[in-house]
């Protein structure tokens, strides 16, 4: 596709919809690729934190030692 083809975007929107990559050429000479966005995949699911923080040290509390060590300084 040149730069004056690229006037016509319902052509060059059908393009990207299909997938397609296209090349912008000027005077024969590529000088841009123009790609198709990829559709966002399904987010990954995160695993819970939580119930496996429960898991490994139960019901116990652990005093937050980083916000105790700041008030000494």
């Amino acid at each position: 596709m040149n730069i004056r083809q690229l006037r016509d975007s319902r052509r060059l929107k059908a393009f990207l919809r299909a997938g397609k990559i296209v090349e912008l050429r000027e005077r024969d000479e590529p000088i841009a690729d123009i790609v198709p966005r990829k559709k966002p995949e399904t987010l990954a699911k995160w695993p819970d934190f939580e119930a496996r923080a429960k898991k490994i040290f139960g019901d116990r509390v652990f005093p937050n030692v980083v916000l105790e060590d700041r008030g000494r300084h």
